[in-house]
């Protein structure tokens, strides 16, 4: 009598490299599987993203018939690089309610797939459909506006990595409110990047806010990312240090949430809440 053979998978060993990144990628694989078959998923993606795109693009176009001083360039630039800090955040935290909303995250929980490799999946996969999204942006500013994101230059890499690390470290924040306080906390996880909107300074110079909100931006790695688009944008160099400043601020926030998040799913799982996510 011969056996079947295994599976690659169930014959690496289990803290091996190849065995994470399988895991990994299974998550990927899982919620690309979900997006491929939900068009209202896949539409949900870009709407609201065209939506506000085509909103400043017209209020841009308004201004400058009405001869107002401003740059066409300056607006829509910051709804791009605003829909990356949004959609980081977003996607993370929702891709994370997902499990939630469709009873699974305990199974998720009781499989072998570590904690560190569950959020390793969400981000890849979140990335993935961020640069979608923004991919398909920028194509409308250049088509609708005449408007490229080259024009931000150099400075166009590092302005996003910033803004994807401050966006995953605020969806993180969301995971672990939900984890800690129950499904009544999930409007944390969608809202809480828009507590950031109005103190980045992301359609206007922080230098309009007063001055203790001014303090309070200089510790938003967003801020730098604006201030130094309108920069470059003026004709000005990429600010590094600026730059240099909100990097080392998204390494400790992002340090600080995945402590937050262990935290978290640690009180979860020692008082029995996440059993009740299986209900």
């Amino acid at each position: 009598m011969t056996s079947l053979p295994l599976p690659h998978d169930m014959t690496l060993a289990p803290l091996s490299f190849a065995a994470r990144r399988s895991r990994v990628l299974g998550v990927v694989r899982r919620d690309f599987a979900a997006l491929r078959r939900s068009p209202i998923r896949i539409f949900e993606i870009l709407f609201w993203p065209t939506v506000e795109l085509l909103l400043w693009g017209f209020v841009t176009l308004f201004l400058r018939t009405q001869r107002v001083p401003f740059v066409v360039a300056f607006l829509l630039g910051a709804v791009l690089l605003w829909q990356v800090l949004q959609k980081a955040s977003n996607e993370i935290s929702i891709a994370f309610l997902e499990d939630i909303w469709s009873r699974n995250l305990l199974n998720v929980q009781v499989s072998p797939l570590s904690s560190t490799e569950y959020l390793v999946g969400l981000v890849l996969f979140s990335l993935g459909k961020v640069v979608f999204a923004v991919a398909v942006m920028a194509g409308l500013a250049y088509a609708l506006y005449g408007f490229g994101v080259t024009s931000l230059g150099v400075g166009l890499v590092p302005f996003m990595g910033v803004l994807l690390l401050l966006g995953w470290s605020l969806g993180l924040v969301g995971i672990a409110a939900v984890l800690r306080f129950g499904e009544n906390a999930q409007v944390i996880a969608w809202s809480l990047v828009f507590v950031v909107q109005p103190l980045a300074g992301i359609f206007y110079p922080v230098s309009v806010l007063p001055a203790p909100l001014q303090a309070v931006s200089w510790f938003l790695p967003a801020s730098h990312v604006f201030e130094g688009m309108r920069t470059v944008m003026a004709g000005g160099a990429v600010p590094w240090d600026r730059l240099a400043w909100a990097g080392a601020l998204d390494v400790v926030y992002l340090g600080l949430t995945l402590g937050l998040y262990a935290w978290a799913l640690g009180y979860a799982r020692r008082h029995g809440k996440l059993s009740r996510f299986g209900d």
